[in-house]
């Protein structure tokens, strides 16, 4: 095994009353992302530590990121667990927050957090055996690096953020220069047909955006300190938000793209994982019927009725139990 990697994943528990007390008190700006469907509990997070010890036993260590709330399953003595309240790391200037991109911008900041680290959403499972070299090499990220427009495809989506992270990258970097010095890494036989899309792109002069997956993101420390050392203005704007602003925000993603402009990372396989929008009843079974991937993300949608979206979370959670039907020791 080479250099430690951490797991860090975040979660909220939207049922907490005094959780639900505290986020009232700022909800007041309409630009802000304060949907509930931002905070819906699909009450499968136990299947997360399931599938990590299964698949991912090398693990170092992970950093469960809370805003001090805690899951009744969990069990917080496994020497592998570092529970991390929001205010262990995050300035106080920036608390309390209900905005994901400043919990993600400010994880550089967890005490004992390896250099080297996978940061998973709530709703990013590991279904499959994977290694470290899938997610670090030499000291590297490893991931797909494939050019994309951003495309906003409807008012709430996240295509505005996006755009914000590229003004910073094409500050910074130029696209041509930068794909001639690490050509491989930009055109490579593990993209396969995707190589394409970056092939109709290549000619536009500035990086119109990189595919996002929307699975987990492998990233260094290093590169956060690096982004806050230049543009410690324009991060710390996001993190005074206290809601997500679709139209100013930065989020992790900058972090990422940073990394794949400069060339700093390693070529991945781009079907390594797989973004599933959950919109229909019969979704998951589908999704977990003879599934190729390693890593799946299970995406809410504001669109599921209720109705829909408890007939989902059950059918998932059963999903889960036949794929997991064992506990784990992340677990009481």
């Amino acid at each position: 095994m080479e250099d430690k990697i951490d797991f860090v994943i975040l979660w909220v528990d939207g049922n907490d009353p005094n959780w639900q007390e505290e986020r009232n008190k700022y909800r007041n700006d309409i630009h802000n992302d304060n949907r509930a469907v931002r905070f819906r509990d699909w009450d499968n997070l136990k299947y997360w530590f399931r599938g990590v010890e299964k698949y991912a036993p090398w693990v170092n260590k992970i950093h469960f990121v809370t805003w001090g709330h805690l899951p009744e399953f969990l069990n917080t003595n496994n020497p592998k667990l570092n529970i991390v309240n929001h205010k262990d790391f995050i300035p106080e200037k920036y608390l309390p927050t209900f905005n994901s991109n400043t919990i993600e911008l400010n994880l550089h900041r967890i005490k004992g957090l390896q250099e080297q680290f996978v940061y998973f959403n709530d709703d990013v499972f590991v279904i499959n055996d994977v290694k470290p070299t899938d997610f670090f090499k030499n000291g590297k990220p490893c991931d797909t690096a494939i050019l994309s427009p951003i495309i906003k495809e409807d008012k709430m989506g996240i295509a505005s953020i996006q755009i914000n992270n590229m003004g910073i990258i094409n500050h910074y970097y130029k696209k041509n220069v930068q794909i001639k010095k690490n050509f491989s890494k930009f055109f490579n036989f593990k993209y396969g047909m995707q190589n394409i899309k970056s092939i109709l792109l290549y000619p536009w002069e500035n990086f119109t955006g990189f595919y996002q997956f929307h699975i987990t993101s492998n990233l260094l420390k290093s590169t956060y300190e690096e982004l806050w050392n230049k543009e410690n203005e324009e991060l710390d704007y996001t993190c005074s938000h206290k809601f997500r602003d679709l139209r100013q925000d930065l989020n992790q993603w900058l972090m990422k793209d940073w990394q794949l402009a400069s060339g700093n990372f390693n070529p991945r396989k781009y079907h390594f994982g797989k973004l599933y929008m959950l919109q229909n009843e019969n979704d998951a079974e589908k999704i977990f019927k003879n599934n190729k991937y390693k890593v799946i993300c299970l995406n809410d949608s504001e669109h599921i009725s209720e109705e829909t979206f408890e007939k989902l979370r059950n059918d998932i959670k059963e999903q889960f139990d036949n794929l997991f039907p064992e506990k784990c020791s992340f677990e009481k």
